[in-house]
């Protein structure tokens, strides 16, 4: 198997997030003006155009929106099958991330999941790389 796939951690659009999953905090972009998230990253609030966005932590947490499983092998650092599954971010309106669970994962609408950090080691230029990892946690 080869070494994982390793996002660009210094990227200024989305620094703040990995500097913030460094530190075992899963967070995105939340206007000044009217508190609103914008996630995937961009320069201005979605809701208000807003240009005073900085990064605030959300929780580790969220429950199943969609899911697929993956069954043909694309790539040799991800064995299949495995599972990508479409996160809302718990308490963050409109924040909905991507997570891999390996396997056939038994999930559905109800399942919850929760984030913990998996270190990748450093970059070329000495950069930790901290993703996020979704594991399932217990129903509610």
């Amino acid at each position: 198997m080869s070494a994982r796939l390793a996002p660009t951690v210094v990227d200024p659009a989305s620094r703040g997030f990995f500097a913030a999953a460094a530190e075992g905090r899963l967070a995105v972009l939340t206007c000044t003006r009217c508190g609103g998230h914008t996630h995937l990253p961009r320069p201005y609030c979605v809701h208000c155009d807003a240009d005073a966005l900085e990064w605030r932590e959300v929780p580790p947490r969220g429950r199943v929106r969609s899911w697929t499983v993956v069954e043909h092998q694309v790539h040799p650092s991800f064995p299949t099958p495995y599972t990508v599954v479409l996160i809302d971010i718990d308490d963050s309106p409109g924040v909905r991330m991507i997570g891999y669970l390996p396997g056939r994962a038994e999930v559905d609408q109800n399942t919850v999941l929760h984030a913990d950090f998996e270190d990748l080691g450093r970059d070329a230029e000495g950069n930790r790389i901290i993703l996020p990892r979704w594991r399932v946690g217990e129903t509610q």
